[in-house]
Formats: C-alpha cells, sequence, structure tokens
C-alpha cells in the first residue's frame, strides 16, 4: 500500500510502498478519508514525545476518519507500530460512527486537540457534579479554544479565556468567554485581579512555562472566599516551556492540586467512550476545526505546514 514512510527520527515523511497492515482477527482494514497531522504526531515521530517508540521505518498518525468495507464513515486510530493513519489502509482497535452534519476532515482535524480539554474537563464535572468556572490558559491555540467553546457548551459557570492573539479572543468572547489578552511582560499583573474576582475551580494550561508562573503567582496573591473547594490545575501542554517554578506557599495556602492530562494519564477506554459525544460537537456547530487537506503524495508539505489551519492527509 501506498503510505507516507519516516525512515529516522531526522528525516521527514515522505510518499511510499510500505507492508500492509497486519490483520487482527475480528477488524477489517479500513481506507482514509483523511488524518490530521497533530503536535503529538510529529513530537512521536521525531522522539520529543514522551510517548515516541525507537523503531523506524514508520508510518505516522495516531488517528483518522476512514470508510469501512460496508461504506460506513468512522473515527478511529491507535493502530500497532510501526503502522499508523498516514496510509491507504489500516487496521485499528475501533470505531466510532461519524453522525450526518458533521465535516469528516473536520473531525479529522480536530478530534485530537478536542480531546486534551474535553477529558478533564468532563473528568472534573463528573467528580464535583458542576464545573464552576473554568480559566483556559493557552486559549488562542487550537486545542485550547476548543476547550473554552468545550467547557461553555458542557455548562461551565463561567469561562475565562486567556492567551495572546487578540482575534481568537475575539472569536471566544463572542461566544460567551470572558477574555483576557496576556503577554510575557504583564501576564501576572493581568491575571491577579481576574483570578481574585473569579476563583476559578478548574484550570486548563496548555502552555506551562512562563504562563503557569504568572497564574501561580496571582492565584498566590488572594485567598479563596471558600476554603472547602479545591482548585484543580491541569497541566496539558508545554508550549511556553517545559518546567514552570510551583511557589510552595501556593500549595500550602489553600486546597490546590496539579495534575497532568495526556497520554499515559487518560486511559483508551475512557478515550473511546468520550468520543461519540464529542463527534457531536463537530456536527451540531460547537467545535468549529479549520484545516487543510494535503494528497498523500505530498505530505512532505504537509510536515511543514504552519499557521491557523491543521494540515489533513487525504488519499491521492
Amino acid at each position: 500500500m501506498r503510505a507516507a514512510v519516516i525512515e529516522s527520527p531526522e528525516a521527514a515523511p515522505v510518499c511510499a510502498d510500505f507492508p500492509d497492515p497486519e490483520p487482527h482477527p475480528g477488524r477489517a482494514p479500513v481506507r482514509l478519508v483523511g488524518a490530521g497531522l497533530h503536535h503529538v504526531v510529529r513530537g512521536m515521530a521525531t522522539g520529543r514525545h514522551y510517548g515516541s517508540g525507537k523503531g523506524f521505518p514508520i508510518v505516522p498518525g495516531i488517528d483518522a476518519v476512514a470508510r469501512t468495507q460496508d461504506g460506513r464513515l468512522v473515527y478511529t486510530g491507535l493502530p500497532r507500530a510501526p503502522w499508523g493513519t498516514f496510509a491507504e489502509s489500516m487496521v485499528t482497535p475501533f470505531e466510532v460512527e461519524v453522525p450526518e452534519g458533521a465535516d469528516p476532515l473536520a473531525v479529522a482535524a480536530g478530534m485530537n486537540p478536542a480531546s486534551a480539554g474535553w477529558m478533564p474537563l468532563t473528568a472534573h464535572r463528573r467528580e464535583t457534579g458542576a464545573l464552576g468556572t473554568v480559566l483556559v490558559l493557552g486559549a488562542t491555540g487550537m486545542s485550547g479554544g476548543l476547550a473554552a467553546r468545550a467547557a461553555l457548551a458542557l455548562g461551565a459557570k463561567q469561562v475565562i479565556a486567556a492567551g495572546r492573539d487578540r482575534e481568537s479572543l475575539d472569536r471566544l468572547g463572542a461566544l460567551g468567554a470572558v477574555t483576557v489578552p496576556i503577554s510575557q511582560e504583564d501576564a501576572r499583573a493581568v491575571l491577579a485581579p481576574v483570578l481574585a474576582d473569579a476563583q476559578p475551580a478548574l484550570i486548563l494550561d496548555f502552555v506551562w512555562g512562563w504562563v503557569a508562573e504568572a497564574a501561580f503567582a496571582a492565584l498566590s496573591a488572594f485567598r479563596p472566599g471558600n476554603e472547602d473547594e479545591t482548585v484543580s490545575y491541569v497541566q496539558i501542554g508545554s508550549l511556553a516551556g517545559n518546567e514552570a517554578a510551583l511557589p510552595s506557599e501556593l500549595l500550602r495556602s489553600r486546597r490546590f492540586r496539579v495534575t497532568g492530562s495526556g497520554l499515559g494519564s487518560v486511559s483508551k477506554a475512557d478515550l473511546i467512550t468520550e468520543f461519540p459525544e464529542m463527534i457531536a460537537r463537530f456536527a451540531d456547530g460547537t467545535f468549529e476545526v479549520p484545516y487543510t487537506a494535503y494528497p498523500l503524495s505530498r505530505v512532505g508539505e504537509a510536515w511543514a505546514h504552519q499557521g491557523r489551519t491543521r494540515a489533513v492527509i487525504v488519499p491521492d
């Protein structure tokens, strides 16, 4: 079959022949419709992600929308290495129907970034019974923006969206989020009065680094109105830095919990359980994901793609 093939961590993928995926009992091969080129895909292929494998050559790609042998359109993924989803055919452990009204390429582009915020949001709602006020740090990136949209759709009392891109913040503001423009120079000063007034119950951090440190400092500057309430801080991405200093006083002065969410901290079974409701949000318009489609033969161009849209690999 034709597939995107990576020969080493330093190499870009090229379209080439690759062995068909190994058959698996009870799982028929499905045909590619579209596969998103997510940050995690690049990270795993180049060895920068903690979930990276060591064997090469590989076919990259972790999820896709595909066509079954009986013609159904499904969201799927997690093929067994060295096979990935950037291939004409794949054998995968699950299939979730894509409903009518959902753009299959938007689903391919958006399910991975959407799940980053969806999983901690739904977990928090199950644990506490309500979302309360949600702060999204890095809300102007694709994952953060989808998290803000998800929090609004899931009934958050208030959603505070913090980020650097004014245009993206304006779009979230039009949906009902409170928007907070921040920069590295003013983040602490800007966040302090906002957090003192809103007192978020859940913080989703898609950037870490200096943004997290500014949030920690802002949180340390006030005392919670209800000493029994826990502030849950979920670390998801690290675009602003891989490390952040956490002040001890913040941990001692209130009920404050720091956890992470990502591959390894969320079970595959839990992810798959949430997929149908997530996909429905593409059909009802809650999730909007801009994408740029690249045929498999142009996977090298897709690998270099940058900008506001997500690259999606489609068949030639």
